[in-house]
């Protein structure tokens, strides 16, 4: 079954994790850093699907609705506000926003990112208590230079920048299907169970985000996909002196 899931994953990313990277995040004083991290790549993941939607496929009313689904969990991390009730999912549906005119590909894009930001909402939620049953305190982190190198290779003109963006968000979250399936089996058994119950909505957002980018392109993108997956690998693969849970080959001097 987990081999079905992963080879379409393995088959998409042009390198593997290195070992190293393993290694290092196998080790028990690692588990507080990748654990926080982890949290904060859940958020993030939710943050850039309502980014998307607000940018290219709702009203303006829609997008202040959107804001007001992610502001528990914003105040939770930017302003350490704890005593929060982080809201029901049921409150996140596609029926409640409004597609802006003239946006064919806007339902489309609203259904499949609205899913995605209620599970990464919820993941989010889930990394939080294994830390706090944990006695692992969240704080923020400085970001890995990943997501922003990505992003480095968006073009400037659409649609061809909102291409590049869904294709970026299926390499972020096939990158992180794969290093949870790798990591899994060197981790406690809850940890473990944690991490392979996260595959399937992993690889499903990378499809939902590469079928995305493949519908508005109404054409080949297989040229494009190939070039930005290039660039992945690169980062994957490049000496990084931050561990953090995209980053790159660890440097041995790192600790």
């Amino acid at each position: 079954m987990l081999h079905q899931l992963l080879a379409p994953i393995n088959s998409f990313l042009q390198c593997a994790t290195p070992d190293a990277w393993i290694e290092k995040a196998k080790q028990p004083e690692q588990l507080r850093s990748l654990l926080i991290d982890h949290c904060n790549c859940e958020l993030k993941a939710a943050q850039t699907a309502m980014f998307l939607l607000r940018k290219y496929a709702v009203t303006q009313e829609s997008a202040a609705i959107i804001i007001l689904w992610a502001k528990p969990y914003e105040d939770y991390v930017y302003k350490w506000i704890r005593n929060i009730s982080f809201p029901e999912k049921s409150i996140m549906q596609s029926a409640n926003l409004t597609v802006k005119k003239n946006t064919p590909y806007g339902q489309d894009l609203v259904d499949k990112m609205v899913r995605l930001i209620k599970e990464e909402f919820h993941h989010f939620e889930q990394v939080l208590e294994i830390m706090k049953d944990r006695d692992i305190p969240y704080q923020n982190m400085t970001a890995g230079t990943y997501a922003k190198g990505l992003m480095s290779m968006v073009r400037h003109y659409e649609p061809e920048a909102l291409i590049d963006k869904l294709i970026i968000g299926a390499y972020i979250e096939a990158r992180s299907c794969e290093r949870f399936a790798k990591l899994a089996p060197f981790l406690d058994k809850e940890l473990n169970s944690f991490y392979v119950s996260l595959l399937r909505s992993e690889a499903r957002h990378y499809q939902d985000y590469l079928n995305l980018a493949e519908s508005i392109a109404d054409g080949d993108i297989s040229e494009r996909v190939a070039l930005i997956g290039q660039h992945e690998a690169q980062l994957i693969q490049r000496p990084d002196k931050n561990f953090r849970f995209h980053s790159g080959n660890p440097l041995k001097s790192n600790k």
